[in-house]
């Protein structure tokens, strides 16, 4: 696969001539409207590249794509055994800090989810045209840690300094060839998407995976048999944690957009935060794109395009609940549709809130309902993640099958296969011998592989084996992810936070997590009773105390579910502990713990702890805090026990 616009070896670079070469770039170039501007930058780079890699011998590239920032460096340089990822600034007189950023992202993007660099030697370097001259550290830099700061004149020395004395030599054929697998996060995929890419340049392809592209062609395929016959059909997508469930579901809607516009396709989600943050990321997007094509636009503007194609699902509900005309949507994806409401929870909101005594639907009932109001065709797909229902009143799977078993028996079923084949979706075998006879099992509607933890996809087995108090299990799993994927303990949260921050490198993101249930935290600092803005705490910078990278907001399950992070510090709270090989229960009322007996409740803060536990994407560090004899809501017996299993699992302590 050509991945950028040119490439060809230094000498015959150096020996080709500049037109010629220009000619070639502005062909794949398709942003027109910036091409005279596009063309003087690349005619000093090419000036600059032909003097400063005289006589060097490797391969040089033109903007490279990174399809997973949908972006592209401006050059890629291999020499020996040194991969040069440079970024030119032109006319440039200082090495500003975002742009130091960017190239180590590049830097970064390329070491992660491109298989030929892998274990090679990625240079960044930062190229300011009339910067001064720098000295770097070469540890540092190969580290990433830090960049090389060069200018027009000394990009030769700064090479040299990295090629000398090597003997090793890349091959470039092989290296071009080899895959290039990216997992981005949620928030990079919907950008992406909305932009135009497809999801195979956007996710993973590994061979024996069932992969968001197999799903997509088995939705589509569906959709389409069920548009062509006049039929009613709902599809359910399961996956493990982190295996790309809301992005196989932004995918689809995505893509119905762009087949039929009349099919108004929607993503909905009961998940507010991820509704809140994909909106915003999505208008911010748009907002810098339209400046960049010379056609700004208001963010206002922004946010009425993107607020069509991503819906809280509860302002979808009231607004049919208003209407009783047929839905305009012909396509629904329900994201976490585990989260819907059972009946209990949505009489008691509609009483509360709008005064209606009789409603007794059931929130999947009530949607189907409002899907079954087309006189045509319509489907359903729902996104359904297996032990994440972490909230009292959440409907889980089985109710959405009840209310099929009850009303709708004329629609049409597709289920995943581990609906059948596992414990973690329905949990009566007349619900499986009734979906076996009356719906249809689909391979493909299963995402097997998880994503968010691209180092290590036995993260979401650990964390099962270790909740479930599986110790050898747990063990032999955390010795094979450690490499990959660091898991450490720490008692110290000042330690746990330098952990994070000296680990992350370019803009990968770093945040504090923690139960909501976690209520005694707060004498330690950590307040899990005050509210973030979700958008600003996912998606603001470095500089802004209201984002992640404080390390002082903390998000709950129920800020992050959906969403995460490249490294986590998971403040473990005093509702969720281990005592006589047994996790203990318990909420935190007035001024004292009270213990859960509930079974429901129990299975709700154990999966609260699942989810914190799988959010991060590159390594965690868990701090448990000590007890104090001064407090009586903070006794050791309540961190202990807990602290002493993870250190018997084999979790490495700091």
């Amino acid at each position: 696969m050509n991945r950028s616009y040119y490439n060809n070896s230094i000498f015959d670079f150096i020996t080709e001539d500049k037109n010629s070469i220009l000619g070639k770039l502005s062909l794949n170039h398709s942003n027109r409207q910036l091409e005279d501007l596009q063309k003087n930058a690349w005619v000093k780079q090419i000036e600059i590249l032909k003097d400063q890699l005289s006589g060097l011998e490797g391969k040089i590239y033109f903007e490279f794509a990174i399809p997973r920032m949908g972006k592209r460096v401006d050059n890629i340089v291999i020499i020996k055994d040194s991969i040069f990822v440079i970024e030119f600034k032109v006319g440039e007189t200082d090495y500003k800090n975002y742009a130091q950023l960017q190239v180590l992202d590049y830097t970064l993007d390329l070491k992660n989810f491109h298989e030929g660099s892998h274990n090679a030697r990625l240079v960044p370097i930062l190229l300011a045209t009339k910067g001064a001259d720098n000295d770097c550290n070469i540890k540092n830099v190969l580290d990433h840690t830090e960049v090389v700061k060069s200018n027009k004149s000394n990009l030769a020395y700064s090479i040299n300094k990295f090629t000398k004395n090597r003997t090793k030599i890349i091959d470039c054929v092989n290296w071009e060839m080899s895959l290039y697998k990216p997992t981005p996060t949620i928030v990079e995929a919907a950008q992406a998407l909305y932009k135009g890419h497809n999801v195979e340049d956007i996710s993973r392809s590994d061979a024996g995976a069932i992969n968001l592209s197999k799903t997509a062609n088995c939705l589509n395929r569906i959709i389409e048999d069920s548009k062509s016959k006049n039929k009613k059909t709902i599809c359910f997508v399961t996956g493990v944690p982190g295996s790309g469930k809301t992005l196989a579901g932004l995918n689809i809607t995505n893509e119905r957009m762009n087949a039929d516009e009349d099919e108004h396709a929607v993503f909905l989600s009961g998940n507010g935060p991820l509704v809140d943050v994909l909106r915003e990321a999505l208008a911010r997007d748009i907002v810098f794109n339209s400046k960049l094509n010379g056609t700004p636009i208001k963010k206002e503007n922004a946010k009425r395009k993107t607020n069509a194609f991503i819906q809280n699902i509860h302002h979808f509900r009231d607004e049919y609940l208003k209407n009783q005309f047929e839905a305009l949507e012909k396509v629904v994806v329900f994201d976490e549709a585990q989260r819907a409401w059972n009946k209990k929870q949505v009489s008691s909101f509609m009483k509360r809130k709008r005064g209606e005594e009789n409603f007794d639907m059931s929130e999947p009932e009530f949607l189907v309902d409002v899907m079954n109001r087309h006189k045509d065709w319509c489907t359903i797909v729902c996104l359904i993640g297996g032990g994440q229902e972490i909230n009292i009143g959440e409907a889980g799977l089985e109710e959405w099958i009840n209310s099929f078993q009850r009303n709708f028996t004329n629609w049409n079923i597709h289920y995943s296969n581990l609906i059948i084949e596992s414990n973690n979706y329905i949990r009566t075998n007349e619900q499986r011998t009734w979906l076996l006879e009356n719906a249809k099992s689909e391979r493909e509607l299963h995402l097997s592989v998880s994503l968010r933890s691209f180092r290590s996809e036995k993260l979401s087995a650990f964390v099962h084996e270790l909740l479930e108090l599986n110790i050898d299990k747990a063990k032999h799993l955390y010795s094979e992810i450690y490499n990959d994927f660091p898991i450490l303990l720490t008692r110290d949260l000042s330690v746990a936070k330098s952990w994070i921050r000296n680990n992350a490198k370019g803009t990968e993101r770093t945040g504090l997590i923690a139960s909501s249930g976690a209520r005694r935290l707060r004498p330690l600092g950590i307040d899990v009773k005050n509210e973030i803005s979700a958008p600003n705490w996912f998606l603001n910078g470095k500089k802004d105390i209201r984002s992640s990278y404080f390390l002082e907001e903390v998000a709950t399950e129920f800020d992050i579910q959906g969403l995460e992070i490249d490294w986590s510090c998971l403040a473990w709270g005093a509702n969720f502990y281990l005592k006589d090989n047994t996790w203990e229960y318990q909420n935190f009322k007035g001024t004292k713990w009270m213990k859960i007996n509930k079974e429901k409740s129990k299975e709700y803060l154990k999966n609260t702890y699942r989810v914190l536990l799988t959010r991060a994407r590159q390594g965690m560090i868990i701090y448990i805090p000590n007890g104090s004899f001064k407090d009586h809501t903070r006794p050791s017996e309540f961190y202990d026990y807990t602290w002493q299993y993870f250190k018997n699992i084999g979790i490495k302590e700091i």
